[in-house]
């Protein structure tokens, strides 16, 4: 049986499974494999992320779209919604493969309104950086 996500230990489990996923992806794994020096540090952090995100506490302490945008350039910005795409179904998958609940919607919606404003903020980065190239 399926159990709610209600504390830490439930969001930590989730974001250890969802990026086992995201590390073994064919399509995607790369981008996060040659980032991500100590993945430890990295699970901590999201686990804070996703933990302040769905219960309001104060442990996050970041720049989310500053990080993915610096990634982005990294990657000369080829990234695209695809890979977005990618990353959005595994943690829907990894929700539903181990919880149930109304906090498992709360997170899938989240998560697609996260992606959303990452990709956008990418996109309008991409625009600065070729304008101040332009100049």
């Amino acid at each position: 049986m399926k159990k709610q996500i209600e504390n830490r230990e439930d969001v930590e489990f989730l974001v250890h499974q969802f990026y086992a996923k995201i590390r073994a992806d064919n399509e995607i794994a790369f981008y996060f494999n040659s980032m991500i020096k100590d993945w430890d540090t990295h699970l901590e952090k999201l686990t804070d992320f996703w933990e302040s995100n769905l219960f309001a506490v104060r442990k996050y302490n970041g720049n989310p779209l500053a990080v993915h945008n610096e990634v982005d350039s990294h990657f000369e910005g080829r990234i695209t919604s695809n890979e977005f795409g990618i990353w959005l179904n595994h943690w829907f998958q990894t929700l539903e493969e181990h919880f149930e609940g109304e906090n498992v919607e709360t997170l899938k919606r989240r998560a697609r309104k996260m992606g959303t404003f990452l990709f956008l903020s990418m996109f309008e980065n991409r625009k600065k950086i070729a304008e101040a190239s332009a100049e």
